[in-house]
């Protein structure tokens, strides 16, 4: 296990997981956020690769992506930025999260050579298959990162256990079919899905895709050990980003987002009080 996975995430009930996109609207904004959101209570951080063909990603991923792109973020510009956000004091793990094109135009011993020379922990690809990613597994194994599966509600039972035997860091529950984006609600089979997960994952599990509210958190935290939020973060950039750009306002924008997300994880909070 991956050290900062072990003192961050490994055992813990109450995981907050944001993603980011690299880049998004700049560089010093990405690590000024990351900072902000370690402060206000983050374990890890998705950090996303803008790509131009985003599968699993909605409309306003697509949109950050398109803003990080246009300033020419790639996924070794990207890497390279989290060694300026450990000088700057971060102390969680951070997650690439990419799709496999772009780790094969970059190749594999590239792109392990640079989680090595960044200080990079985990691995995420949504569109990696787990039958098809044995190498990348022994890869990150040797390498000391954590390659993060994920398990959607359609994963049959058999697959699920080959997935959790084999899981790293933590297991992450796709809450519903489609693209990444907001949601008002989440289906009531949902739930029942992710005590199926967490009966055999023998890591934290947590839940991810439409997390956008308080009471959605409020309602997860009874069956999973976290939330992973990405397009709610990403869609609160995207009405600062006029702000993040300019280096008078940022600090007000970032405390705009940093209000949003202690509104957004307060049952977390309410969580340590009574426990």
């Amino acid at each position: 296990m991956n050290k900062r996975f072990e003192q961050h995430v490994d055992g813990r009930s109450d995981l907050f997981i944001p993603f980011v996109v690299a880049g998004d609207p700049t560089e010093e904004a990405t690590i000024k956020l990351a900072l902000m959101l370690q402060e206000e209570g983050a374990n890890a951080i998705e950090l996303g690769i803008p790509y131009s063909d985003p599968l699993a990603d909605g409309p306003v991923i697509q949109r950050a992506s398109i803003r990080a792109l246009e300033h020419g973020m790639s996924l070794e510009k990207a890497m390279n930025i989290v060694p300026k956000m450990r000088e700057r004091g971060l102390e969680i793990p951070i997650i690439v999260f990419t799709y496999y094109n772009l780790l094969l135009q970059l190749g594999e011993e590239r792109f392990f050579a640079l989680v090595r020379e960044n200080d990079i922990d985990g691995l995420l690809v949504p569109d990696l298959p787990f039958e098809e990613s044995e190498e990348w597994r022994k890869s990150c194994k040797m390498n000391g990162i954590a390659l993060i599966s994920l398990v959607a509600p359609t994963t049959s039972d058999k697959r699920l256990t080959e997935i959790a035997n084999e899981a790293t860091g933590f297991l992450y529950c796709v809450s519903s079919l489609g693209v990444t984006g907001t949601r008002t609600d989440f289906h009531s089979s949902v739930f029942e899905f992710v005590d199926r997960v967490k009966a055999q994952s023998p890591i934290p599990v947590a839940v991810g895709f439409g997390i956008s509210a308080p009471e959605q958190v409020a309602k997860l935290k009874e069956y999973c050990d976290g939330v992973i939020v990405g397009s709610a973060i990403v869609r609160q950039i995207e009405a600062q980003v006029d702000g993040l750009t300019n280096e008078e306002t940022q600090v007000e924008a970032i405390n705009q987002i940093r209000s949003y997300i202690r509104d957004l994880i307060s049952p977390y909070e309410k969580l340590k009080i009574n426990t």
